[in-house]
């Protein structure tokens, strides 16, 4: 089996929620990589002043929740040869006071969007039996936390369809794998900090120290080491790594 991803150049990647944190580091590593880079999420102008200096990259309006956002996205950018589905959002409380809307919309973005990303892409993929997806999913998609129940969910969900798809594809030139974080330096960790300081009265480091308590180097992950492992992925060499989950977090065992 040939497969034909040999380096960056004349690839076109699609990175979903690329204006801030973990899609704007994989944007940045893509396009020094030579590719060239669509970053496409639902607040187009975040995503157009984010990008400006970086050479090779466009901006596109999407919403992975709308099928038809999907689908004009994906053909207003073309065929693509990398796919990096990194929209989500977090969701935070007890079980018992999470609400059927919040459950939807969290459920919607990051396991049904990633689900309609995927399937908008495949057709081009196959056509040139050569493509990379990768999904970043969590470790909360490969263990518990406390308060996250929907959120670890969703994620779960996006690590077993990867799997599922993997395996669909294997005989391809086509991989399919998970990036998994632990917490990382971004906007979605600050709401979090700034979350547990309301509610519980404790300080700022206090949260923090809540946060990275998993992880045994007591730290948060950079949004350049997630980007890394993204970029190792979509490299050559790694065309047997397929249907992975891959945690980036300092040891913490799942």
């Amino acid at each position: 089996m040939e497969h034909r991803m040999q380096g960056f150049e004349n690839k076109h990647a699609v990175v979903t929620g690329g204006g801030s944190g973990i899609g704007l580091a994989v944007a940045r590593a893509l396009a020094g990589a030579g590719a060239r880079v669509t970053v496409a999420s639902r607040n187009l102008e975040r995503s157009k002043a984010a990008t400006r200096d970086l050479d090779g990259v466009d901006a596109l309006l999407l919403d992975v929740t709308d099928p038809d956002s999907v689908a004009t996205a994906f053909e207003s950018a073309g065929p693509v040869d990398i796919l990096v589905n990194n929209s989500g959002i977090a969701l935070s409380a007890s079980f018992e006071n999470t609400t059927l809307e919040q459950m939807n919309q969290v459920l919607a973005v990051n396991l049904t969007g990633v689900a309609l990303c995927m399937q908008a892409v495949l057709p081009a993929m196959r056509e040139k039996d050569a493509g990379r997806i990768i999904n970043i999913a969590s470790t909360a998609g490969l263990k518990g936390y406390a308060y996250t129940s929907i959120y670890a969910a969703s994620k779960h969900g996006v690590i077993g369809m990867t799997r599922s798809l993997a395996l669909e594809l294997a005989t391809t030139s086509i991989t399919v794998n998970c990036v998994c974080p632990g917490f990382t330096d971004t906007e979605i960790v600050a709401d979090a900090i700034a979350n547990i300081t309301s509610k519980t009265g404790r300080n700022e480091d206090e949260a923090l120290a809540e946060l990275v308590k998993h992880n045994p180097q007591k730290r948060l992950i950079s949004p350049e080491e997630v980007a890394g492992t993204v970029l190792w992925l979509c490299q050559h060499d790694s065309s047997s790594i397929n249907g992975q989950a891959i945690a980036v977090a300092g040891g913490e065992i799942m």
